[in-house]
C-alpha cells in the first residue's frame, strides 16, 4: 500500500472526517536535495471533521501528526495540512 493511501485510511478511521484530500506533490519537488525520490515525500492534506471543533491550529496539526507518525517516520519528508471543524470556510 502506498504513504498516500495509508494516509488517507488512517485519517479516515483515526479522525472520521467529513472531507479529506490527500495530495502527492513530490512531483513539484523532484529533484531537490533534500528529495529522496521516492514520488511519495511531499503531500498536502486538506481535512474536515468535528475533531477539530473548538481546538487551536497547533492543537489540529498534533492530531494529524499523531494518526500519521508512522507515515512521518516512513518517508514523508513534508506534510502541509488544513485541518478544519465543520463550517469553516475552506
Amino acid at each position: 500500500m502506498s504513504l498516500e493511501a495509508r494516509m488517507r485510511e488512517k485519517l479516515m478511521i483515526g479522525l472520521s472526517p467529513t472531507r479529506l484530500d490527500v495530495v502527492n506533490e513530490s512531483h513539484l519537488h523532484a529533484g531537490h536535495a533534500s528529495s529522496p525520490g521516492t514520488g511519495e515525500s511531499h503531500f498536502r492534506v486538506l481535512i474536515v471533521a468535528e475533531a477539530f471543533a473548538g481546538k487551536s491550529r497547533v492543537e489540529r496539526h498534533r492530531l494529524v501528526n499523531d494518526v500519521v507518525r508512522d507515515e512521518l517516520k516512513d518517508g514523508v519528508h513534508a506534510l502541509a495540512v488544513k485541518a478544519l471543524a465543520p463550517g469553516e470556510p475552506i
